[in-house]
């Protein structure tokens, strides 16, 4: 297959690749016209499309999880929002705006998909960085430990069957009565939105394995309406729409990593996950998660720092 690292012609190897750079004609020709969303520069932007992210992907790798990947996305994104309101909204917005409207169930995977990609290659780093000792509290009070923390990252993350992420979230409003750890892991599978306000599209089950009690050819109205007891819990401009889901707390997303197979199939191949998990952690840049905070409150047991 296309990922093999042995047994097969470099040449077909790079005709494999190329498939990823081509966007369709209408996506082309829609960029021509009008340029409206743009793909982020990284702070290591320079040094990861020269050298790749230095041992986690090689050049290639980080061409097809980044470069190819992140661009089509945004040309997806430009093609169904110019000329519209939505053609200078940030990703991660029109995640939230259009995670109840099955009507823009594209829209909505597209956004979220390119926030989640931009999410996790902002928090790599070409060397090895360290949690701060501002940080390293919160982890304590939630892991136990930082080898704890990875411990259960890497497990949660390997055992996903399929594409998705797995978020470190600081929760920034537990309940009074009974205090949750500062920390805490969340899984959300394809494109599906860490976000408290894009709840409904999650998606933190794989629906391969999960029931859902749900009987095939069920629309999304009548879907809503099972889960809630009523439809006006649909759309963007739902009176719930501000609402958490039951149980759902406010959080901050601080660092999430990227299970999706082309991230990794081109450096490690199959049956590498793990290894690629394990390199991943060595390269996550710990300064731009502790920035992911808002700030650091009365949960480190330290004065707030401003930003």
């Amino acid at each position: 297959m296309i990922f093999s690292r042995a047994g097969q012609p470099q040449q077909r190897v790079l005709r494999a690749v190329t498939v990823f750079h081509e966007i369709p004609i209408a996506l082309r020709s829609s960029q021509k016209r009008h340029i409206g969303h743009q793909v982020p520069r990284l702070t290591h932007g320079e040094l990861f499309q020269k050298e790749g992210v230095p041992g986690l992907l090689g050049t290639e790798g980080y061409d097809m999880a980044w470069t190819t990947y992140q661009g089509y996305l945004i040309a997806k994104l430009n093609a169904m929002t110019a000329h519209t309101s939505d053609e200078t909204a940030l990703t991660k917005t029109l995640a939230i705006k259009y995670a109840r409207d099955p009507s823009k169930a594209s829209l909505f995977n597209h956004a979220s998909m390119a926030h989640n990609n931009h999410h996790f290659f902002s928090t790599l780093s070409p060397t090895k960085t360290h949690p701060s000792s501002f940080l390293l509290p919160l982890i304590d009070k939630s892991f136990s430990s930082l080898p704890s923390l990875r411990s259960t990252l890497l497990a949660t993350a390997s055992s996903l069957f399929g594409p998705g992420f797995v978020w470190l979230v600081r929760l920034t409003s537990p309940p009074a009565a009974t205090p949750s750890p500062p920390l805490a892991l969340l899984t959300t599978y394809i494109a599906g939105s860490p976000y408290p306000g894009a709840h409904f599209r999650q998606q933190p089950l794989d629906m391969a394995t999960a029931a859902t009690n749900v009987s095939a050819g069920t629309n999304p109205q009548a879907y809503a309406l099972n889960l809630h007891g009523t439809a006006s819990t649909i759309g963007p401009h739902a009176q719930n729409a501000r609402k958490l889901a039951p149980g759902g707390q406010d959080l901050e997303v601080l660092l999430g990593v990227n299970t999706w197979e082309h991230v990794w199939l081109r450096d490690y191949g199959v049956g590498g996950k793990r290894r690629y998990l394990e390199a991943w952690w060595e390269r996550i840049d710990w300064d731009v998660v502790e920035k992911n905070m808002s700030n650091l409150d009365a949960w480190s047991g330290r004065a707030v720092r401003g930003r």
